[in-house]
Protein backbone atom coordinates (compact mmCIF):
# COMPACT_ATOMS: atom_id res chain seq x y z
CA UNK A 1 0.00 0.00 0.00
CA UNK A 2 1.45 3.20 -1.00
CA UNK A 3 2.01 6.58 1.52
CA UNK A 4 -1.05 8.06 0.20
CA UNK A 5 -3.27 4.85 0.82
CA UNK A 6 -1.88 4.49 4.60
CA UNK A 7 -2.79 8.43 5.41
CA UNK A 8 -6.43 7.48 4.54
CA UNK A 9 -7.92 5.03 7.34
CA UNK A 10 -8.83 1.69 5.51
CA UNK A 11 -12.26 0.55 4.59
CA UNK A 12 -13.30 -3.17 5.67
CA UNK A 13 -15.68 -5.33 4.69
CA UNK A 14 -16.58 -7.80 7.39
CA UNK A 15 -18.75 -10.75 6.36
CA UNK A 16 -20.15 -12.52 9.58
CA UNK A 17 -23.54 -13.61 10.87
CA UNK A 18 -23.64 -14.61 14.19
CA UNK A 19 -24.70 -11.79 16.46
CA UNK A 20 -22.25 -12.79 19.40
CA UNK A 21 -19.07 -13.39 16.82
CA UNK A 22 -19.95 -9.55 14.86
CA UNK A 23 -19.81 -8.25 18.42
CA UNK A 24 -16.14 -9.50 19.22
CA UNK A 25 -15.34 -8.35 15.97
CA UNK A 26 -16.65 -4.84 16.35
CA UNK A 27 -14.82 -4.52 19.38
CA UNK A 28 -11.43 -5.87 17.91
CA UNK A 29 -11.87 -3.36 15.10
CA UNK A 30 -12.34 -0.49 17.18
CA UNK A 31 -8.34 -0.53 17.86
CA UNK A 32 -8.02 0.85 14.02
CA UNK A 33 -8.80 3.75 12.55
CA UNK A 34 -11.05 2.14 10.03
CA UNK A 35 -13.94 2.35 8.62
CA UNK A 36 -16.00 -1.08 8.93
CA UNK A 37 -18.78 -2.11 6.52
CA UNK A 38 -20.73 -5.31 8.31
CA UNK A 39 -22.38 -8.14 6.06
CA UNK A 40 -24.86 -11.12 7.30
CA UNK A 41 -24.97 -12.89 4.06
CA UNK A 42 -23.22 -13.16 0.25
CA UNK A 43 -26.30 -11.31 -0.86
CA UNK A 44 -25.77 -8.38 1.78
CA UNK A 45 -22.08 -8.24 0.93
CA UNK A 46 -22.39 -7.90 -3.33
CA UNK A 47 -24.82 -5.40 -2.28
CA UNK A 48 -22.42 -3.43 -0.16
CA UNK A 49 -19.81 -3.84 -3.33
CA UNK A 50 -21.46 -2.83 -5.56
CA UNK A 51 -20.96 0.70 -4.97
CA UNK A 52 -17.74 0.79 -2.78
CA UNK A 53 -14.25 -0.75 -2.96
CA UNK A 54 -12.88 -1.72 0.63
CA UNK A 55 -9.07 -2.10 0.75
CA UNK A 56 -9.65 -5.22 2.72
CA UNK A 57 -12.22 -8.25 2.95
CA UNK A 58 -12.60 -10.26 6.48
CA UNK A 59 -14.88 -13.55 5.13
CA UNK A 60 -16.92 -16.06 7.17
CA UNK A 61 -16.60 -19.20 5.62
CA UNK A 62 -20.15 -20.68 6.53
CA UNK A 63 -23.31 -18.01 5.68
CA UNK A 64 -26.98 -18.50 5.46
CA UNK A 65 -26.82 -18.26 1.61
CA UNK A 66 -23.61 -19.57 0.76
CA UNK A 67 -19.95 -19.99 0.99
CA UNK A 68 -17.22 -18.03 1.64
CA UNK A 69 -15.08 -19.07 -0.95
CA UNK A 70 -18.22 -18.97 -3.23
CA UNK A 71 -18.63 -15.03 -2.28
CA UNK A 72 -14.75 -14.72 -2.52
CA UNK A 73 -14.64 -15.61 -6.12
CA UNK A 74 -17.61 -13.69 -7.06
CA UNK A 75 -16.55 -10.39 -5.30
CA UNK A 76 -12.87 -10.96 -6.71
CA UNK A 77 -14.64 -10.60 -10.20
CA UNK A 78 -15.63 -7.14 -9.06
CA UNK A 79 -12.86 -6.07 -7.53
CA UNK A 80 -9.07 -8.22 -8.23
CA UNK A 81 -6.77 -7.56 -5.98
CA UNK A 82 -8.06 -6.90 -2.64
CA UNK A 83 -6.82 -8.87 0.23
CA UNK A 84 -9.02 -11.28 1.93
CA UNK A 85 -8.52 -12.83 5.55
CA UNK A 86 -11.28 -15.95 6.37
CA UNK A 87 -12.73 -16.50 9.93
CA UNK A 88 -14.10 -20.16 10.72
CA UNK A 89 -14.43 -22.60 13.72
CA UNK A 90 -13.22 -25.33 11.19
CA UNK A 91 -9.70 -26.08 12.12
CA UNK A 92 -9.37 -29.02 9.86
CA UNK A 93 -6.01 -28.39 7.85
CA UNK A 94 -7.93 -29.41 4.58
CA UNK A 95 -10.04 -26.87 5.48
CA UNK A 96 -7.23 -23.90 5.44
CA UNK A 97 -5.88 -25.07 2.65
CA UNK A 98 -8.92 -24.88 0.30
CA UNK A 99 -9.09 -21.05 1.85
CA UNK A 100 -6.20 -20.48 0.26
CA UNK A 101 -6.48 -22.04 -2.37
CA UNK A 102 -9.36 -19.90 -2.82
CA UNK A 103 -7.47 -16.53 -2.50
CA UNK A 104 -7.47 -16.11 1.46
CA UNK A 105 -4.01 -14.58 2.22
CA UNK A 106 -4.70 -15.46 6.15
CA UNK A 107 -7.18 -18.40 7.58
CA UNK A 108 -7.99 -17.22 11.65
CA UNK A 109 -9.66 -19.96 13.60
CA UNK A 110 -12.72 -18.76 15.57
CA UNK A 111 -12.40 -17.63 18.49
CA UNK A 112 -9.08 -16.17 17.88
CA UNK A 113 -7.66 -12.87 20.01
CA UNK A 114 -7.66 -9.68 19.31
CA UNK A 115 -4.05 -9.37 18.68
CA UNK A 116 -4.46 -12.21 16.24
CA UNK A 117 -7.15 -10.54 14.45
CA UNK A 118 -5.16 -7.14 14.42
CA UNK A 119 -1.62 -9.11 13.46
CA UNK A 120 -3.53 -10.69 9.98
CA UNK A 121 -5.28 -7.73 9.37
CA UNK A 122 -1.92 -5.48 9.74
CA UNK A 123 -0.44 -8.24 7.39
CA UNK A 124 -2.30 -8.57 4.79
CA UNK A 125 -2.63 -4.45 4.72
CA UNK A 126 0.81 -4.70 4.31
CA UNK A 127 1.53 -3.02 7.56
CA UNK A 128 3.16 -3.92 11.22
CA UNK A 129 1.82 -6.75 12.85
CA UNK A 130 0.33 -5.89 16.27
CA UNK A 131 1.96 -7.77 19.30
CA UNK A 132 0.49 -11.34 19.84
CA UNK A 133 -0.66 -13.20 22.45
CA UNK A 134 -1.43 -16.13 23.35
CA UNK A 135 -5.11 -17.60 22.21
CA UNK A 136 -7.95 -17.60 24.86
CA UNK A 137 -7.34 -20.43 27.82
CA UNK A 138 -9.37 -23.23 27.47
CA UNK A 139 -11.30 -22.63 30.78
CA UNK A 140 -14.26 -20.48 31.39
CA UNK A 141 -13.28 -17.48 33.01
CA UNK A 142 -12.76 -13.82 33.42
CA UNK A 143 -9.13 -13.99 31.93
CA UNK A 144 -10.27 -15.57 29.21
CA UNK A 145 -12.97 -13.04 28.05
CA UNK A 146 -10.85 -10.80 29.10
CA UNK A 147 -8.00 -11.95 27.09
CA UNK A 148 -10.14 -12.19 23.82
CA UNK A 149 -11.57 -8.60 24.00
CA UNK A 150 -8.55 -6.49 25.54
CA UNK A 151 -9.47 -6.28 28.87
CA UNK A 152 -12.57 -4.24 28.05
CA UNK A 153 -14.92 -5.74 31.04
CA UNK A 154 -18.15 -3.75 29.46
CA UNK A 155 -17.18 -5.69 26.20
CA UNK A 156 -17.67 -9.25 28.07
CA UNK A 157 -20.41 -8.29 29.96
CA UNK A 158 -22.46 -7.49 26.75
CA UNK A 159 -21.21 -10.18 24.39
CA UNK A 160 -22.07 -12.79 27.55
CA UNK A 161 -25.46 -10.78 27.72
CA UNK A 162 -26.06 -11.15 24.17
CA UNK A 163 -24.61 -14.74 23.95
CA UNK A 164 -27.19 -15.89 26.42
CA UNK A 165 -30.16 -14.34 25.06
CA UNK A 166 -29.31 -16.41 21.86
CA UNK A 167 -28.50 -19.37 23.74
CA UNK A 168 -31.91 -21.01 23.56
CA UNK A 169 -32.68 -20.95 20.14
CA UNK A 170 -29.54 -21.95 19.21
CA UNK A 171 -30.28 -24.71 21.53
CA UNK A 172 -33.80 -25.22 20.24
CA UNK A 173 -32.09 -25.62 16.79
CA UNK A 174 -29.54 -27.79 17.65
CA UNK A 175 -32.31 -30.46 18.63
CA UNK A 176 -34.85 -30.02 16.02
CA UNK A 177 -31.87 -30.73 13.67
CA UNK A 178 -30.78 -33.54 15.48
CA UNK A 179 -34.24 -35.19 15.79
CA UNK A 180 -34.68 -34.51 12.08
CA UNK A 181 -31.50 -36.10 10.80
CA UNK A 182 -30.74 -32.81 9.17
CA UNK A 183 -26.67 -32.61 8.83
CA UNK A 184 -26.32 -29.73 7.15
CA UNK A 185 -28.23 -27.45 9.77
CA UNK A 186 -26.47 -29.44 12.60
CA UNK A 187 -23.16 -28.46 11.27
CA UNK A 188 -24.08 -25.47 10.60
CA UNK A 189 -25.78 -23.89 14.48
CA UNK A 190 -22.94 -26.43 16.20
CA UNK A 191 -20.39 -24.25 13.87
CA UNK A 192 -21.45 -20.82 14.60
CA UNK A 193 -22.25 -22.11 18.26
CA UNK A 194 -18.77 -22.76 19.32
CA UNK A 195 -17.22 -19.70 17.86
CA UNK A 196 -19.53 -17.81 19.72
CA UNK A 197 -18.49 -19.51 22.92
CA UNK A 198 -14.78 -18.95 22.40
CA UNK A 199 -15.29 -15.53 22.23
CA UNK A 200 -17.32 -15.53 25.66
CA UNK A 201 -15.16 -18.03 27.33
CA UNK A 202 -17.70 -20.83 27.16
CA UNK A 203 -15.37 -23.58 27.24
CA UNK A 204 -17.36 -26.38 28.66
CA UNK A 205 -20.45 -25.45 26.30
CA UNK A 206 -17.35 -25.35 23.56
CA UNK A 207 -16.19 -28.73 24.64
CA UNK A 208 -19.48 -30.36 24.70
CA UNK A 209 -19.96 -28.48 20.89
CA UNK A 210 -17.08 -30.32 19.81
CA UNK A 211 -17.64 -33.46 20.74
CA UNK A 212 -21.39 -33.44 19.60
CA UNK A 213 -20.11 -32.30 16.49
CA UNK A 214 -17.69 -35.72 15.95
CA UNK A 215 -20.32 -37.51 17.50
CA UNK A 216 -24.40 -36.64 16.95
CA UNK A 217 -25.54 -40.08 17.09
CA UNK A 218 -23.85 -40.28 20.63
CA UNK A 219 -26.34 -40.45 23.72
CA UNK A 220 -23.89 -39.27 26.02
CA UNK A 221 -22.54 -36.44 23.36
CA UNK A 222 -26.16 -35.12 23.65
CA UNK A 223 -26.77 -35.23 27.33
CA UNK A 224 -23.11 -33.16 27.33
CA UNK A 225 -24.80 -30.43 25.43
CA UNK A 226 -27.50 -30.25 27.36
CA UNK A 227 -26.26 -30.31 30.87
CA UNK A 228 -23.77 -27.09 29.70
CA UNK A 229 -26.39 -25.29 27.64
CA UNK A 230 -28.86 -25.99 31.37
CA UNK A 231 -25.52 -24.60 33.27
CA UNK A 232 -25.43 -21.67 31.87
CA UNK A 233 -28.76 -20.81 31.60
CA UNK A 234 -29.82 -21.39 35.29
Amino acid sequence: MNTQQQATPPRLLLVEDDATSQGFFRSALEALPATVDVAGSVADALRLCESVRHDLWLIDVNLPDGSGQELLRQLRRRHAGVPAVAHTADDRIETRDALREAGCERVLVKPMSRAQLLDAIGESLGRAPAAGDDPAPPDWDERAALDALNGQRAHVIALRELFLSELPVARDAVGVALRQHDDGALRQQLHRLQASCGFVGASRLGRAVRQLHQSPESDRARRQFDAAVSALLH
